[in-house]
């Protein structure tokens, strides 16, 4: 049997993370409430956002809860597909643009 990298959330894990900083999480979910609420920005762009980030970070429960989220809030299977096609540009696009430290380190080691 192959072993997960990633643990599958369960209430034990949860109920754990809860008692060991009780005050912490609830500020935490507290504040999450609050960035997802309706704002300037309506709560399906914020959470096309979250998904476009949570794929840049790599995080599999952030790519899986914040996709359901974006369809409750009315996203599209296209929309949220082109959110994560601008996350991998932006992805690909910061390693292009950091070539240019590499060529201007070897500049300067004489390379």
């Amino acid at each position: 049997m192959a072993h997960e990298v990633y643990p599958h959330p369960t209430r034990e894990l949860a109920a754990r993370r809860r008692e060991l900083q009780p005050q912490i999480l609830e500020a935490f979910r507290h504040f999450s409430q609050q960035v997802f609420a309706e704002g300037a920005l309506p709560a399906k762009t914020k959470q096309l956002i979250a998904v476009a980030v949570a794929h840049v970070t790599q995080c599999p429960y952030c790519i899986r809860s914040h996709t359901r989220a974006a369809r409750q809030h009315g996203a599209t299977p296209e929309e949220i597909m082109e959110a994560i096609w601008v996350a991998a540009e932006m992805r690909a696009g910061a390693a292009y643009a950091h070539a240019l430290l590499a060529l201007d380190a070897l500049e300067e080691g004489g390379g």
